[in-house]
């Protein structure tokens, strides 16, 4: 069994060849069930998550991630979201791999995003608004950076010492990388927003969006959570989700407008109907494109083999 730690994930973890993987896996499908999920109150407010996330690319592979998400260590210095992948031989159940959870993560979400960009935006998207500093910020920006032509990064963030320290960390040549201080102006500047963040009250606002934007949601994962508000919905002429069972029941962006009213649940398409020609993708450069990306098993499970498959290659 390979034992493949964070360096080496993010080293193989090329955000074209992950994207590929990503629109294989769409359009083969993946045996799974819902993400097996724990969480305990924080004195400080919120809470500490644990997620099991298991699934079968059946005759290939099956895999589990173990990812825990603890806000509060980002005041220790350590990263929020911390875990394990373990990747099993769909046709013996012996063990292949064990990843680095953590790291698989970060490319993950960032290379799901950029297949959904590469799906939805516009083919000649050069300006890309990042909101949020943490952790998957830098790695939503390098991955849309891949599939579009970005020219432009404005970047928001309510710390200002944390955006400056993320700028910082960025390495895409020939890219601009500006810290925007006005974010509807950034996000009225963009042709793709990017959302990254905690927020349990709407960050992005629909009236800030110009024709044409893909508008990709990331961060909230929980019903509670909420990054976009309803007028972005309603003014968005199309929605996606990445995955229905992580999304239309369990994250705040699409399960509070559903409650609503102001949305029907099989109006969201996921990536999987659309790389499959089930349901169309952006039919001209005027529409907004709405996305909400929910994460999954499914999605680990294909960075993990094609991770694997890199090494053995």
């Amino acid at each position: 069994m390979q034992i493949i730690d964070a360096a080496a994930v993010h080293r193989l973890g090329d955000y074209p060849g992950l994207v590929a993987a990503l629109r294989e896996m769409n359009r083969s499908g993946v045996d799974q069930v819902e993400r097996f999920y724990l969480s305990e109150k924080r004195a400080e407010g919120g809470t500490n998550d644990w997620l099991l996330l298991p699934a079968w690319w059946h005759e290939r592979v099956y895999g589990v991630k173990l990812v825990s998400v603890f806000p509060g260590n980002e005041a220790k210095g350590l990263d929020s979201v911390q875990g394990s992948y373990m990747l099993f031989d769909g046709k013996s159940g012996l063990p292949l791999a064990y990843l680095d959870g953590a790291a698989l993560t970060l490319r993950k979400t960032a290379a799901n995003s950029a297949l959904a960009a590469d799906l939805l935006a516009r083919p000649d998207a050069a300006t890309l608004t990042v909101v949020g500093a943490g952790a998957l910020s830098s790695y939503l920006a390098a991955a849309h950076a891949a599939v579009r032509p970005i020219k432009r990064i404005l970047w928001w963030n309510r710390n200002k010492a944390k955006l400056a320290a993320a700028i910082d960390q960025l390495r895409l040549p020939g890219i601009e990388v500006i810290a925007a201080d006005d974010l509807a102006a950034a996000v009225g500047a963009a042709d793709i927003v990017t959302c990254a963040t905690r927020a349990t009250q709407p960050v992005v606002r629909g009236a800030w969006l110009k024709p044409g934007t893909h508008l990709d949601l990331v961060g909230g994962y929980l019903p509670d959570m909420r990054e976009a508000d309803d007028a972005a919905l309603q003014r968005a002429d199309r929605h996606y989700v990445d995955a229905r069972f992580t999304t239309v029941a369990v994250a705040g962006d699409v399960c509070q407008p559903i409650a609503a009213g102001l949305v029907a649940a099989d109006a969201f398409s996921d990536l999987g109907q659309v790389i499959r020609g089930e349901r169309p993708g952006r039919q001209s450069a005027a529409e907004i494109t709405w996305f909400k990306s929910g994460g999954g098993g499914h999605e680990d499970l294909a960075v993990a083999d094609y991770i694997v498959q890199k090494i053995r290659k």
